[in-house]
């Protein structure tokens, strides 16, 4: 993975984790023990969904440019599909409260989605192909005559 990546990566897990610490304590307040513990469960859920997300996406786009936003849009769909699958699975645990994992996961996938959105606006991508300095011969992609 490519520092640029890794870098972009950080920058949506780590506020995600921030709010998932802090759903955790306001749930382990609301709720007890199993709300903190499902505010916890859900984070991970959501870290663990999302950056697999974000790895996919990314090794998609450096080998087949051309299907990245059909790419991003399936895997954006398959990701809701297994979080509700996942809400769904678990909705009359004993292990947790589902409601304090409910929210929290909805809360920390904005975040995470927030915050990607707001690391790839900073990111200095260039879309353009710089012009070759002074110094370098540029190549005729043409046939030569």
């Amino acid at each position: 993975m490519r520092s640029d990546d890794v870098r972009s990566l950080l920058q949506a897990a780590v506020p995600t984790a921030v709010a998932g610490a802090v759903a955790a304590v306001i749930s382990g307040v609301v709720a007890g023990g199993k709300g903190a513990i499902g505010a916890v469960v859900a984070t991970l859920v959501v870290m663990l969904f999302m950056g697999i997300g974000f790895v996919v996406l990314q090794r998609t786009a450096r080998s087949l440019p051309h299907l990245f936003q059909a790419m991003g849009l399936m895997l954006y769909a398959a990701q809701i599909l297994l979080m509700f699958i996942f809400v769904a699975a678990f909705k009359n645990t004993t292990l947790f409260h589902p409601k304090t994992f409910a929210i929290t996961l909805v809360a920390t996938t904005l975040v995470w989605i927030g915050a990607q959105t707001r690391a790839h606006m900073k990111a200095k991508i260039l879309y353009v192909e710089p012009e070759p300095s002074a110094g370098q011969k540029p190549e005729n992609s043409g046939s030569k005559p």
